[in-house]
């Protein structure tokens, strides 16, 4: 299995790439971003493009992939609508658009999160931009789309967020997250479990496109 994966830097993506570099079924990882993944691993090769919005027109567009990981993601806190959309749903749209029909055969993952807007008319605003954004992706030609829709995820394995807040916030509630998963399962994921949902997602499908943390957590069990 070849797989495509946008955002390695970040927490999720991290994750999604040490499963895949980690899987006996994948061949091969294209991590696509702004910068380098900073990892060497004999499947594992960069596409550097330092404006994103140039996916498409990049030559040769990559084809032949069976799943795109697709992790990017920017927090709403402190920003206009209009600039959150930008990022969230006009880059996530331009790049799957692109992708959809030089790749028919694969399998796009989309990480949104928990309380997406499927209505997009809701009064929360990450929400809607969030829901919009899964609906247009289910409008594409895909083999299959899924929206992940984690809720709380404890980083494993020595990965951290690139978000200042973020970081902060596990580092307070480190400590309370590992027994707070031993007691509550369906409800805190981890790193290790998303990439590992991703990769059964991709290898199997999935009950529905819209997968919620008990979803996430039955498909890493699957493997």
């Amino acid at each position: 299995m070849k797989v495509m994966l946008f955002g390695a830097s970040g927490m999720v993506g991290q994750g999604a790439l040490r499963a895949a570099l980690q899987a006996d079924d994948v061949t091969e990882v294209l991590a696509v971003g702004r910068g380098p993944s900073g990892l060497q691993h004999a499947k594992l090769r960069d596409l550097v493009l330092p404006d994103l919005f140039g996916f498409a027109a990049a030559q040769p567009l990559p084809t032949g992939y069976d799943a795109c990981f697709f992790c990017l993601g920017v927090s709403s806190g402190g920003m206009a609508e209009a600039d959150y959309q930008r990022l969230t749903y006009d880059l996530t749209l331009a790049i799957a658009t692109a992708l959809a029909p030089a790749n028919p055969g694969m399998t796009f993952i989309y990480v949104s999160g928990a309380g997406t807007d499927s209505s997009e008319q809701g009064r929360t605003m990450w929400a809607r931009v969030k829901g919009r954004t899964e609906n247009a992706l289910l409008r594409l030609p895909f083999k299959a789309v899924y929206l992940m829709r984690p809720g709380m995820i404890q980083p494993l394995d020595g990965i951290q967020s690139k978000t200042p807040a973020y970081r902060w916030m596990y580092r307070v509630i480190g400590p309370l997250l590992t027994p707070l998963r031993r007691l509550l399962p369906r409800h805190i994921l981890t790193t290790r479990s998303v990439g590992q949902a991703m990769l059964a997602a991709a290898r199997h499908g999935a009950p529905s496109a819209v997968l919620e943390t008990a979803d996430i957590q039955a498909l890493a069990a699957r493997g």
